[in-house]
């Protein structure tokens, strides 16, 4: 079975201060995290000066300030410090990865080398974005917050084209609330995405807590996507929706116990059960001593342990038949 791609969004939990990344990208190495993200814009592309903070932005920061760009600027990774963590990250052997929010960030992006893109739920609907990004010829992670199955459907057919074929886009499940309440996480629709769009999906968790990253592990996401912080108190806006280190590293062990437990969809028995069905399994056995010539029935015969003997599903056709040789009481039927 694949591995279930793990990825730490570090994002913004930074706030805006390259030590605490490149300790982020420590700790998410160090839990076992494949890929580190984090989130490349310049503030005046992103939103206008009149655009305001969310609910959960407002009661994250806790600032005086309702206006997204004063929150955003400070935030923001320059092209120096895209250069210190993508060192970083090859020092700590896990992937760089960064989600671009305009297209000149696109191109930086790409410039460093990135292995694949990840769009933002925001962007779900920028048609010029989206077509930029289909023409990348780059794998592509799609999160699909806020949407609809129409909404992204066509997402999907703006990125699909000649450069970009659907089986290399993996499509997030995600829903945009930091914390999400679980009663808003409605985890099943990550298959009605696979099952409808004919694509990979995985999950973008918001929730609090490991528990229901690792229920889409099981219900088959390929990619796992989970902010990180240092401090869930820190104020900035995503720190109440992220694991701590420790929680992260629970959260990598637990993933990966359910990838191994899920196995084939073969149902066999394993070499294990096999060996131990023939202790555990019955025979037909007699319940009493048997002469040659008498006839097995209920007076006479039980099931018991070991397999070693006649399966009990053979049980009626032996009854009423005549014994061929005398049997000690518990000996199995030959």
């Amino acid at each position: 079975m694949q591995k279930t791609l793990i990825i730490a969004e570090i994002g913004v939990n930074h706030n805006g201060d390259i030590n605490n990344a490149k300790k982020l990208i420590f700790e998410a190495a160090k839990c076992g995290a494949d890929i580190v993200k984090f989130q490349t814009f310049k503030t005046e592309e992103l939103a206008t000066s009149s655009a305001k903070k969310t609910n959960y932005q407002i009661q994250n920061t806790k600032t005086e300030s309702f206006s997204q760009t004063d929150m955003l600027k400070g935030l923001e990774l320059n092209y120096e410090d895209h250069i210190v963590l993508l060192e970083e990250c090859k020092r700590q052997n896990v992937e760089f990865l960064s989600t671009a929010f305009d297209i000149e960030s696109l191109k930086m992006l790409i410039n460093f080398g990135i292995k694949r893109i990840k769009i933002p739920s925001g962007e779900i609907t920028n048609l010029p974005y989206l077509k930029a990004i289909g023409n990348s010829n780059l794998p592509i992670i799609l999160s699909t917050g806020m949407s609809d199955l129409i909404e992204v459907k066509q997402a999907l057919n703006v990125l699909s084209n000649k450069s970009c074929n659907k089986s290399n886009i993996t499509v997030l499940h995600c829903t945009s609330e930091y914390p999400a309440p679980l009663k808003n996480v409605n985890l099943r629709a990550m298959n009605t995405i696979k099952n409808n769009l004919k694509v990979n999906v995985g999950y973008s968790d918001h929730t609090l807590g490991i528990e229901v990253a690792l229920a889409a592990v099981s219900l088959g996401a390929k990619i796992i996507e989970k902010h990180i912080t240092l401090d869930n108190n820190q104020y900035g806006p995503d720190h109440k929706a992220s694991l701590e280190p420790e929680e992260f590293g629970q959260m990598v062990k637990g993933i990966r116990v359910v990838e191994e437990s899920l196995g084939s969809d073969i149902k066999k028995p394993s070499k294990v059960e096999i060996e131990n069905s023939l202790l555990v399994r019955k025979s037909i056995v007699a319940s009493k001593k048997i002469k040659i010539g008498d006839t097995f029935s209920l007076e006479n015969l039980t099931c018991k342990r070991p397999y070693n003997g006649i399966s009990p599903m053979n049980w009626d056709r032996l009854i009423g038949k005549k014994s061929k040789r005398d049997y000690e009481k518990d000996e199995p039927i030959k």
